[in-house]
């Protein structure tokens, strides 16, 4: 495994001296917005990791090697080429890697790297799913599979709000994926805080939520875990202004022949257009809150 992957010794030492660890991605770095908004975000993302008493592991590829914690001119290398870095998932890791090439991680990857370094905690923004209009075009995020199967607590502001909300949540329940709700009953939907869909539980601590993975993963339950953690009240958007936009997104990319995994990026950037970039700020504001609770989680993790 060392010969495939690279701990960055901040990250080793906390992992090293049983002290919490975050992993965080790099997807939203080189694809989630233009520069330099995307490496401002990710380095205040890492300091909040810190100021609440835990180390960021950003991961990424670069030059064919797995980085689990990335030095500030990594950031800014993936900050700067953008778009040019390729979007890397499962599948993708293999080829990146042979080839020496570069990958910025999706949520299926990141918890992929995280696991094989021993990091147990995630904060991203929020997990793909099952793509409305799935039933004929079988379009299924592999995090689903990832989450099936990868020992990863996911901490997120729920499924994206550009997916099937009902059918996610079936696909979860069917591979045995728990949904837990931080101090919420009620699925938050990304941007917004509602989606008239319940989680499995609800928990009201970062404690309460590391003792749950504790006893899970000591149990030898297979899997991950997803923890939604609602968009702050007064920065969350609209309910049914955001789905009228989502609807929208989703028919330009029909029109557009948008598939594969092009389909969340550019449904994604149509959104931020359409709301003339409020979507964007809602969607760095989660970004952050979901960095502190994760934080708040390993910590307590260690300790439980």
């Amino acid at each position: 495994m060392n010969s495939l992957i690279d701990i960055h010794p901040e990250v080793q030492k906390a992992i090293d001296q049983k002290q919490g660890v975050v992993a965080l991605e790099s997807t939203i770095i080189s694809h989630g917005m233009p520069y330099p908004q995307n490496r401002d975000t990710a380095l205040h993302v890492e300091q909040i990791v810190r100021d609440e008493g835990a180390t960021p592991a950003t991961i990424a590829i670069i030059q064919g090697r797995f980085k689990v914690g990335l030095r500030a001119e990594e950031i800014e290398y993936l900050s700067q080429q953008g778009r040019q870095i390729a979007k890397a998932s499962r599948r993708d890791i293999p080829y990146l890697i042979s080839q020496q090439k570069d990958g910025a991680t999706t949520v299926a990857s990141t918890m992929i790297a995280a696991a094989m370094a021993g990091i147990r905690v995630f904060a991203t923004g929020g997990i793909g799913g099952v793509h409305r209009g799935a039933s004929s075009s079988f379009d299924i995020s592999a995090d689903l599979q990832e989450l099936a199967n990868t020992d990863v607590a996911v901490v997120c502001a729920g499924i994206k709000a550009i997916l099937d909300l009902p059918l996610t949540l079936e696909y979860l329940e069917t591979f045995g994926v728990p949904l837990i709700g931080y101090q919420t009953m009620e699925l938050p939907a990304f941007y917004t805080r509602k989606s008239g869909h319940a989680v499995d539980y609800q928990l009201d601590s970062p404690k309460e939520i590391a003792h749950f993975l504790k006893t899970k993963w000591t149990m030898n339950l297979k899997g991950g875990v997803v923890v939604a953690n609602p968009v702050p009240a007064d920065k969350q958007l609209d309910y049914d202004w955001m789905m009228h936009v989502i609807a929208q997104a989703i028919e330009i990319g029909e029109q557009k022949g948008i598939k594969g995994k092009e389909s969340t990026p550019f449904l994604l950037g149509k959104v931020k257009e359409l709301t003339k970039g409020q979507s964007l700020d809602s969607n760095i504001e989660l970004v952050y809150n979901n960095a502190k609770l994760a934080a708040q989680i390993a910590r307590h993790y260690q300790i439980v």
